[in-house]
């Protein structure tokens, strides 16, 4: 008969499988075994089956060749860390009686409830849920890196049902950038995030003085089925963390009475319990149906039922908790069933001493039954050699007695009885290690022996010795050093250091012992102390001094710090002796040397003195040949190093005269390694050779210093200006008489006008020569210049200014010389005036003309003129002559303009035409009242006769009047009426040339009224009505109507539409008991008629059975302050370009609008044109001109208050009175363009 088998643990953590050899040839029976497993190799010290893999199925023989039925024992576990399939937790030492129910649950099973081929297989494993395949069985499951993440992990812990825990993870963040991602997980895959409620809450926290990371699960009332293997997951990135935790729900007594089907339920959302720790969330939901009362005792069915049939009961009475349903299961304590072989069966469990008997006994029913006993599956054999089992029989007793247990005897005992069998368990509780002799306190010095004994009271029994708390390391290159004789464990030091000094232990599981270990030194002798030294500078140092013990180490010290070895400095140590060597001595090396044994409180000193003679380190300054030059008025300091030890004594003189310390402006300073002169304000009178003296006791050096002192140059003398040109002129000057001690670069120039104090400099550049020429000068304003002297000091003060001359030029030639007319006796030319206009002015034009074949210039006005057009009388007829101009002014007559041909004195006949605007092509319209201005211009040589026609009649001049000139003709009329419209004819003749224009004048007037209005039709709130054109249309075409309307009560007229054309029209939404007349206004381009044609008769709209009652109202109030609705806004004009400036305003009563210009107010001025239309103001500048610019304000004023806005306007272009003067325009001719500015917007 096949034994249950226990695992033994081997080397590599697997079970061991174990075949026992078959005793005969018969068929062995299946034995199938799914046993729990523990998550983790922590956890599985806590458990009751130590492995953490699933185990494999032991096969053995029957001692007979029976073919008995079948046993089948099921295990419920979890698999790994990732399997949640299992919600059982074993406890770590279970009780004897409950020892066989919480690991297996054996179900005996009939024959035929196996099939033969099975039998014997290692496949034969019957599955219950969904748990690991029997090929899986056996596999290494395999687990991701995981970096070690957790400083804190939840553990395993036990809770009654209803109690409250908390879990808690730790994960520190210093390396972290930021937060871990956490997860809880139950069984294989569920996800507690998704079940927090009110029996599951997580929490997280961070503290950022430690920078750790707090996880917490809590767990509230905990029921049953809380219990079950959990996960906690932490990942950051690419590292993972895992820690597998259980927790037991243990139940309360009296627990067995209950509703089996409702307790193993699944909970849904929507129920009180949503939320719980189960995977009723993944499954598909369902209405809640009403529980039932449990009409069978399931528990019964369940108690006799197979395993295999547990999964078909539990659905057929609606259980879906399959495993909770098989951890309650097996708790439940089964009747044994009486068997035949067995009277007595063993113990379900047996508990020995480490070194203690156990007797197991077991009473047959047979005692001819021949009797096996095996231990985890293997036979035990007794042998006459070995007292280990002995097997006794006393009647019906069968008893075997273990002697001697150790921990090896700690496995599953079970016996065979032909085909039945029994098992238990054995458990071997080791004794405590004691102290026997404790370890004792030593005190001794360094580079000694020492050894610690103490003794146990168990041979080979494992201690552990500590130091201050802390393991002693004993490796092979440890100091320490561990040996055992039997029950002695001795410590020993082969060679003591201070730092051995300390409390050591020794730990066994039966107690620990402790003892005091001090390490002092040993006794310091010294056989030779440090001397006092004096060394010349360069020359080695030696300090050497003997001590005991010969062995210790030291440090030299110089004035307090740490003497380091280097390629100048060695330091020896050869047994007594310590020795300090300098190779080359130097100042630093002065001081007080100590010497310091290592560990010791006492120490040596000596003290060394270096002496040197003075020195003066002139190479220091980098000067040529030791001269310093220096800048007059600077502060002069020269820093010269000095050496000499002691500190020499310093003398500065200059010649026979020895230089102070105490000195004001010149004095001599000396401090530490260096000494120095300072002249606070350098003179000419410092330049010489300063010579210093040093002295000590040990000799005496000198040393020379020269000094040179150099300056600006002093300024020149006045510049000479001999020529002067039009914007130019030449000047010359002297170099200065003392150049400051060095070379002249060269000079600058300064111009100013006379009249200004600003000097402005010609030239960035230095000008080697003494002559120059300034240019670019305006002509008419007087200059003075100066010069600077530079050298490489600076620049001298500026020179006297020369004598004030003012540049003059003559003006250019005038331009656009033409002929403009020419008669028998004369002819008239034109031009333009010249380009160029210097300071001098222009004060007018001198006229000559040459006869053809002569070479003399006649002088045709005997005064300049002002006008650029001018005719020469006198001429003979038939002469051909040239002519040439002159712009004359202060400086003389500028280049002449002659013309390019010579002209025939000799009148030309040229034909009449008549040039009409391009507005009067078209019907030129006019408001009846308004002035008629018309300006025609025409051509023809002599001057054409002018004729007017009106209507093929002549015009009477009472009505009309005419003006002819010798280029256009004007017809004015002051006041338009209806009578002067009409086609008038003009014509232009020469001799036979005629030429003819027709101008068509239309004066119009407002239209008449409407001849008649007439109600046509009234119903319901319409009234239609018809009326006939007015007689009179104004002169222009009727454009449109505008229909009122009134109430009778109030007579107060409304306009229903407005621009309407035609001559019919139905008014709608009339009020309903009101009575209308209706009036008519004609409309052409004019505006309304001034008389409306009113209707005889009312429209009455009327409806029966309603009357109309009138209501009070009150006229809302619209007084309102004014208020810029629109402001003004900055602008930019273009000169000669008329601008305006718009706002609008919002007030009632009507706001008087006022403009101003830089808060100045504008009053009658032609410029300007201000408008004002439905609130919105208009301000026109007509044609502005650069000083038209600056900041307009328009205010509002009523009675109930002002307002006020500002804009800027920059008028680009034009030219402005400024750069008229900068052009050289005269003072007259621009007071001329200016007054033409004015009076051109006028026109």
């Amino acid at each position: 008969m096949p034994e249950p088998t226990k695992k033994d643990e081997m080397a590599n953590g697997q079970p061991e499988e174990s075949v026992a050899p078959e005793s005969n040839g018969a068929m062995p029976l299946p034995e199938i075994t799914l046993e729990v497993s523990p998550p983790t190799d922590e956890d599985s010290a806590a458990t009751a089956t130590p492995s953490p893999t699933p185990h494999a199925e032991s096969v053995t023989p029957v001692s007979n060749g029976a073919m008995p039925l079948p046993e089948i024992t099921l295990e419920v576990s979890p698999p790994t860390d990732d399997d949640a399939a299992a919600a059982t937790t074993l406890s770590p030492k279970p009780h004897a009686e409950d020892a066989i129910s919480l690991k297996k649950l054996s179900i005996e099973l009939p024959h035929d409830s196996v099939p033969v081929p099975a039998m014997g297989r290692k496949d034969s494993v019957w599955s219950l849920g969904d748990g690991q395949g029997p090929d899986d069985l056996e596999k290494p499951i395999d687990s991701p890196p995981r970096s070690t993440l957790l400083i804190e992990s939840p553990q395993s812990a036990t809770i009654p049902v209803g109690g409250d825990i908390t879990f808690v993870a730790k994960v520190e963040a210093k390396d972290l950038l930021r937060k871990p991602t956490i997860k809880w997980i139950k069984g294989k895959w569920m996800d507690l995030a998704s079940k927090t409620g009110k029996h599951l809450q997580l929490k997280e926290t961070f503290e950022r003085l430690t920078k750790i990371h707090t996880f917490e699960m809590h767990i509230v009332k905990a029921k049953d089925n809380y219990a079950g293997n959990y996960r906690c997951e932490v990942t950051y990135k690419d590292k993972f963390d895992s820690c597998c935790f259980e927790l037991e729900v243990k139940e309360a007594e009296g627990s067995q009475n209950f509703d089996i089907r409702s307790a193993f339920k699944r909970s849904s959302e929507g129920q009180e319990d949503a939320g719980e720790l189960d995977f009723s969330g993944l499954l598909k939901h369902r209405e809640p149906k009403a529980d039932e009362g449990p009409d069978v005792d399931v528990w019964e069915i369940l108690k006799n039922a197979r395993p295999d049939q547990y999964e078909k009961i539990a659905f057929m009475y609606g259980i879906t908790d399959l495993r909770g349903l098989l951890k309650r299961m097996k708790k439940i304590t089964r009747v044994e069933k009486k068997t035949e072989a067995f009277a007595k069966k063993l113990d379900p469990a047996y508990q020995a001493d480490k070194g203690g008997k156990i007797r197991m006994v077991v009473d047959l029913a047979d005692p001819t039954v021949e009797l096996k006993w095996y231990k985890n599956g293997q036979e035990i054999r007794s042998s006459p050699n070995q007292r280990k089992y002995i097997f006794e029989h006393k009647g019906t007793q069968r008893i075997m007695v273990i002697n001697n247990c150790s921990l090896n005897d700690d496995a599953a005992y079970s016996v065979a009885a032909g085909d039945e069998n029994c098992a238990t368990e054995l458990f071997v509780k080791e004794l405590p290690v004691k102290i026997v002799k404790n370890i004792e306190p030593v005190k001794t010095t360094v580079n000694e022996r020492i050894e610690l004994e103490c003794e146990v009271s168990e041979e080979g029994a494992q201690v552990k010795w500590m130091k201050n708390g802390v393991e002693v390391p004993t490796g092979v290159r440890s100091r320490y050093r561990v040996k055992c004789e039997g029950t002695k464990h001795f410590l020993v030091i082969d060679d003591a250091s201070r730092e051995d000094t300390g409390t050591y232990s020794i730990m066994a599981t039966g107690g620990t012992s402790e003892a005091r270990i001090q390490v002092d030194l040993k006794p310091l002798k010294i056989f030779q102390d440090l001397q006092d030294m004096k060394v010349m500078l360069g020359q080695p140092i030696n300090l050497h001094c003997e001590i005991f013990p010969g062995n210790v180490a030291g440090r030299w010290y110089r004035n307090g710090q740490l003497i380091q070895p280097n390629d100048r400095i060695n330091i020896v140590h050869k047994n007594k002796v310590h020795r300090l060597e300098v190779a080359t001595s130097t100042l630093h090396d002065t001081g007080d040397y100590t010497f310091v044994p290592e560990g010791y409180s006492q120490s040596l000193s000596a003290k060394i003195h270096i002496i040197d003679p003075p020195r003066v380190h002139l190479e220091s300054l980098n000067f040529p040949d030791n001269t310093v030059t220096i800048v007059a008025g600077n502060k002069l300091r020269l820093e010269i190093p000095i050496t000499g030890e002691p500190a020499p004594r310093v003398v500065w003189m200059k010649g026979e005269r020895v230089i102070l310390e105490s000195g004001n402006r010149v004095r001599a300073e000396t401090y530490g390694d260096q000494t120095s002169l300072t002249i606070d304000v350098t003179e000419r009178e410092d330049t010489g050779n300063y010579k210093i003296v040093l002295q000590n006791e040990a000799g005496e050096a000198t040393a020379s210093v020269k000094v040179k002192v150099v300056d600006i140059p002093d300024p020149p003398e006045a510049p000479l200006v001999p020529v002067v040109g039009g914007d130019w002129c030449s000047m010359t000057w002297e170099p200065p008489k003392y150049d400051g001690s060095s070379p002249i670069l060269g000079y600058y120039i300064e111009r100013k006008k006379k009249q200004s104090s600003r000097w402005m400099r010609l030239n960035f550049d230095l000008i080697k020569e003494t002559s120059f020429e300034p240019k670019k000068m305006i002509e008419g304003v007087p200059y003075e210049v100066r010069i600077f002297a530079v050298n490489a000091i600076g620049s001298s003060r500026p020179s006297e200014p020369s004598k004030a001359f003012t540049p003059l030029a003559v003006t250019s030639e005038p331009t656009m010389l033409v002929v403009d007319d020419v008669t028998d006796t004369t002819v008239t030319v034109k031009w333009r005036p010249p380009e160029t206009i210097g300071a001098a002015g222009l004060d007018g034009y001198l006229v000559e003309y040459c006869v053809e074949g002569t070479d003399d210039w006649v002088v045709s006005n005997n005064e300049l003129t002002e006008k650029t057009k001018f005719t020469i009388t006198g001429l003979t007829p038939g002469t051909r002559i040239l002519v040439r101009v002159k712009a004359i002014n202060a400086a003389g007559a500028s280049s002449p303009r002659t013309l390019q041909h010579h002209v025939m004195v000799k009148e030309v006949i040229e034909p009449p035409k008549i040039r009409v605007p391009r507005h009067l092509k078209q019907t030129y319209t006019r408001r009846v009242g308004e002035a008629v201005n018309l300006v025609v211009p025409f051509m023809g040589k002599p001057r054409p006769k002018v004729n007017w026609l009106k209507e093929g009649q002549p015009i009477e001049p009472t009505h009309v009047n005419i003006r002819n000139t010798d280029c256009d003709s004007i017809i004015f009329i002051r006041k338009a009426e209806r009578s002067h419209s009409g086609k008038y004819e003009m014509t232009v003749q020469v001799e036979n040339h005629v030429d003819t224009a027709i101008l068509d004048i239309q004066v119009v007037d407002l239209p008449g009224p409407p001849q008649s209005v007439t109600i046509e039709d009234v119903w319901g709130g319409n009234v239609a009505l018809v009326w006939t054109p007015p007689k009179d249309n104004g002169n222009a075409p009727i454009t449109g109507y505008t229909i009122q309307k009134a109430d009778k009560k109030t007579m107060e007229w409304f306009t229903c539409i407005e621009h309407y054309h035609r001559s019919c029209i139905t008014i709608t939404e009339l009020v309903v008991g009101n009575e209308y007349f209706f009036r008519i206004f004609a409309e052409n381009m004019c505006g309304l008629s001034e008389t409306a044609t009113q209707s005889k008769k009312s429209a009455l709209i009327v409806k029966e059975g309603m009357q109309v009652k009138t209501h009070e109202f009150t006229d809302h109030d619209f007084m309102e302050a004014p208020k810029f609705t629109q402001p003004l806004i900055n602008t930019f004009a273009i000169a000669g370009y008329n601008a305006t400036l718009n706002c609008s305003v919002r007030a009632n009563p009507r706001a008087k609008v006022v403009w101003m210009k830089n808060k100045i107010t504008i009053l009658d001025d032609p410029r300007y044109r201000m408008f004002s239309n439905q609130g919105v103001c208009t301000l026109e500048i007509r044609k502005p001109s650069p000083y038209d610019g600056g900041t307009y304000t328009c205010k509002a004023v009523n009675d109930l208050g002002e307002a006020q806005v500002d804009c800027k306007l920059e008028i680009k272009g034009g030219f402005t009175f400024f750069e008229l003067m900068q052009r050289g325009v005269p003072l007259h001719l621009i007071d001329k363009y200016m007054n033409e500015k004015v009076v051109e917007p006028q026109k």
